[in-house]
């Protein structure tokens, strides 16, 4: 399952005790301050990892403790450092304070790390000549997982305009295909092999009119084509269901401009998908007319016309 949002809750560790002792012996009758500070509690630490896709875990368990520090003991022995308790998110992953909306770190690549909740300080033991003070309360805050897919090309378009046969008909992804809408429910990534390159691609989600207003939950998959370098917007050019493909192309990017400027701005390759069926050729030779930009025709299911299509995906790149 494909979860790209969670809220947790994360404690650090409190500071060990200050110890108050003293030694005596027969030589000393009031004894001798030797009582050591307390260890320092455990950081609380997000990293990133190319290995993880999803915040599927964080579902399970919300609350992370850090151990607290070890105590101070006579003969002026400090307590002992609890570890650290590190959580490892996906690569491309934002971490924000929940309560105060701030941004504590994009763990965009692979080995990042943010220390999210910083342990307390142990306490000070009575060796120091001042009374032996408890250790330091450990940070405790909600935080809100982001999470932001890295890929270099983003498939965009309308349900059913044929992403899905897209993509794993260029790359080893597997994603559901089927004839109907919304087959796809979360982003899925691909690896593409173009002679000496390799890039990343992701199918979105089918997005409509008002997803960038949250309508189909369009708002929630446009974010993850936000880091993406190129877009490719497939249409199904031979508007079998009845859909014009000039007005599905402007719809798209209406909605683009409408959700953020600069994902509208990014570089965009248009792909005419289904030319297999009756329709299509008549289409696109108009869609060209109004639009006047390069198109590249596909059929998918056929796999007619992909390798041209990677190679101007490489090339846009």
């Amino acid at each position: 399952m494909f979860i790209d949002q969670a809220k947790i809750y994360v404690k650090s560790g409190d500071g060990g005790r200050g110890c108050a002792s003293f030694y005596r012996d027969k030589y000393n009758r009031y004894g001798v301050p030797d009582g050591g500070d307390g260890g320092r509690g455990g950081d609380i630490i997000a990293r990133a990892d190319r290995n993880l896709s999803t915040l599927l875990d964080f579902t399970y368990k919300r609350h992370f403790i850090g151990r607290h520090g070890g105590h101070g003991s006579g003969n002026g022995r400090r307590g002992k450092d609890a570890p650290s308790i590190t959580l490892r998110v996906p690569a491309g992953t934002l971490v924000r304070d929940a309560h105060e909306g701030t941004l504590l770190r994009d763990l965009a690549r692979d080995g990042e790390t943010v220390v999210v909740a910083v342990g307390g300080k142990g306490g000070l033991g009575n060796k120091r000549k001042v009374e032996a003070t408890e250790g330091e309360r450990g940070q405790e805050r909600k935080l809100l997982l982001d999470l932001k897919l890295i890929a270099d090309v983003g498939l965009i378009g309308f349900p059913n305009a044929g992403k899905s046969t897209l993509i794993s008909g260029i790359s080893k992804a597997h994603p559901v295909i089927a004839a109907y809408p919304f087959t796809t429910k979360a982003p899925v990534l691909g690896v593409v092999h173009a002679d000496s390159k390799t890039f990343v691609i992701a199918d979105i989600p089918g997005l409509i009119e008002g997803s960038s207003r949250g309508r189909g939950l369009g708002d929630k998959f446009l974010r993850h084509i936000e880091r993406t370098k190129v877009l490719v917007h497939v249409i199904d050019m031979s508007g079998f269901e009845g859909r014009d493909p000039l007005t599905d192309y402007k719809t798209i990017n209406r909605e683009l401009k409408q959700y953020s400027a600069d994902v509208a701005s990014k570089p965009q390759l248009i792909v005419a998908n289904k030319m297999d069926l009756a329709g299509a050729r008549a289409n696109l030779a108009r869609f060209r007319r109004a639009v006047k930009k390069s198109v590249v025709a596909v059929s998918a299911l056929q796999k007619e016309g992909l390798e041209d299509f990677v190679a101007a995906i490489a090339k846009k790149l």
